[in-house]
């Protein structure tokens, strides 16, 4: 069976709303990972415009992307030439097309994908021994779940009427098993957006033996 991510259309090539509470946590993540000057790969698998890859690049890592959506890439060519974002999948063997990377980033992406397991042994493939994988994913526990469900806030949350919405809904236990049973080592979360028990994303960091 054929497996195929969503083709999102996308209004512009910014960087998405939740980037503002993500990227600099993912910033730091990766400056306080990597110390050599050639430690600067980096992977961004689900690109989108390529808003993310942006923000790397002028810090100085060496970017590529890719996304399945037409409509993103061609967003992200016009308003960042420069950058190698093409369209790709996270089913396919990018290892093969790309080789290796230090990092590789995945914003709010694995909660859209039918298959987390194909998707994160591609990210697994593509990162270096000793390299590192950040995942970040709306994140859902039990208080905030709680909160919702008082606040009357489930149905919005959940968007179960918006197209190419989400379709998997993970906790801190459910993704560290996922990455675990990927290979990774070591896998740490980061809060992002509120308090942590309220957060709106939470990034995972996991690493890949040597």
């Amino acid at each position: 069976m054929s497996i195929e991510l969503d083709a999102t259309t996308y209004v512009h090539a910014k960087p998405a709303t939740a980037h503002s509470y993500i990227l600099p946590t993912v910033v730091d993540v990766l400056e306080n990972s990597f110390h050599e000057a050639n430690e600067t790969a980096v992977f961004d698998l689900g690109c989108g415009t390529g808003g993310a890859a942006s923000v790397l690049a002028a810090k100085g890592y060496d970017v590529v992307g890719v996304d399945p959506s037409e409509d993103g890439i061609a967003k992200a060519k016009a308003v960042h030439p420069d950058l190698p974002l093409e369209i790709g999948s996270g089913y396919e063997d990018l290892s093969s097309r790309y080789g290796t990377f230090d990092a590789v980033i995945s914003l709010e992406v694995v909660e859209h994908v039918y298959d987390p397991k194909a998707f994160t042994a591609t990210m697994y493939d593509l990162v270096k021994p000793g390299g590192i994988a950040v995942v970040s994913t709306p994140f859902h526990g039990y208080w905030k779940n709680l909160a919702l469900a008082v606040s009357g806030k489930m149905d919005d949350h959940f968007m179960p009427l918006k197209d190419h919405g989400h379709i998997k809904f993970w906790s801190p236990e459910t993704l560290s098993t996922l990455l675990h049973e990927t290979g990774f080592e070591d896998v740490d979360f980061e809060y992002v957006g509120r308090i942590p028990l309220l957060a709106k994303s939470m990034i995972a960091i996991a690493q890949k033996p040597h």
